[in-house]
């Protein structure tokens, strides 16, 4: 059966989730994480993960298959996802895709640059120099190899700066060359439906904030310390670097006290807001529905949209 997926964006603390869910009461269907942070095993309090019980009650895919010393990208979440899709609809359920990882949802949409594999001989090389050099040396190289990248990239910028360079020196073409080939299109329609809180944000504030004290009640430091007892994750780790993680890290370091914690991590997690907000309002192509910040009345609307796909997954 060709899958027609339902898709529910939204910035972080918006309630995409809690609105699926209160979907599935209406509609069979199995949820498609976009989330980039669920991934991650032993991150359940800090990344607002699911509970057991909504998990048992719901299907969930892509929550929890990496360990945090791990890595996960764009390319690997878009081929999970169009195999699930697949299979969500072939058992007689919409697939929906919910989530706020613009990038994984990019990937999706629009196919993924043709770039050539990871070299570790090279990449330890890059490596090595940018330890060696310090990385706005290496930065200061691609001034000349991949002008437009050096204006975009932070000096400091050492994931994205290594990269750069090591596919220089695998193919000799600057890495931004590789953007302008496209890849394949998502092979499925979707139907997209983004919560899209008021533009000065105020209301999503206070969520942010009532959302991470929550997290901090439900034992957030103690599952971040039991991060750190392991011996294998530091703040170069994605896993660490997620919003909320990283600033708790910090602050057992004894780099801020808990009141500059929760202000630091209130402030990154609205960033990211501000982020997914200015991408959703301009990196969407076609048409969308627009959803509220209130529950019911965002219910009433993404039902009429689930609905008007039953014929495409089931009686």
């Amino acid at each position: 059966m060709q899958p027609c997926a339902l898709v529910i964006l939204g910035p972080t603390a918006s309630g995409k989730s809690a609105l699926a869910l209160a979907l599935a009461k209406e509609v069979p269907l199995e949820i498609i994480s976009l989330d980039s942070a669920l991934i991650y095993r032993g991150m359940d309090i800090g990344t607002a993960k699911p509970t057991p019980g909504e998990r048992a009650a719901v299907p969930h895919h892509l929550i929890d298959i990496c360990d945090p010393a791990e890595s996960y990208s764009a390319a690997a979440f878009r081929e999970d996802c169009i195999r699930l899709a697949g299979e969500i609809a072939a058992r007689g359920k919409l697939p929906v895709i919910c989530g706020g990882t613009m990038l994984y949802y990019k990937a999706l949409v629009d196919g993924l640059s043709p770039l050539p594999p990871t070299d570790p001989a090279i990449r330890s090389q890059v490596s090595a120099a940018g330890e060696s050099e310090g990385w706005p040396a290496l930065h200061a190289r691609l001034k000349d190899i991949d002008p437009p990248l050096y204006a975009r990239l932070s000096p400091n910028d050492r994931q994205r700066v290594s990269r750069a360079l090591e596919v220089y020196y695998m193919t000799g073409r600057p890495l931004s060359s590789f953007y302008q080939e496209k890849g394949r299109a998502c092979p499925f329609p979707r139907l997209e439906s983004v919560i899209l809180p008021k533009a000065d944000r105020s209301d999503l504030r206070v969520l942010i904030k009532e959302r991470f004290l929550k997290m901090l009640e439900d034992g957030l430091i103690a599952e971040v310390e039991a991060l750190r007892a392991r011996g294998d994750l530091t703040l170069s780790h994605p896993s660490v670097r997620c919003v909320g993680y990283r600033q708790v890290w910090e602050y057992l370091d004894g780099t801020f006290s808990y009141s500059e914690m929760v202000e630091r991590a209130v402030i990154a997690t609205c960033h990211l807001a501000k982020h997914q907000m200015t991408w959703l309002r301009g990196g969407l192509s076609g048409e969308r529905t627009v959803l509220p910040l209130e529950r019911q009345a965002a219910l009433e609307k993404v039902l009429s949209l689930a609905l008007s796909l039953q014929g495409r997954f089931g009686d």
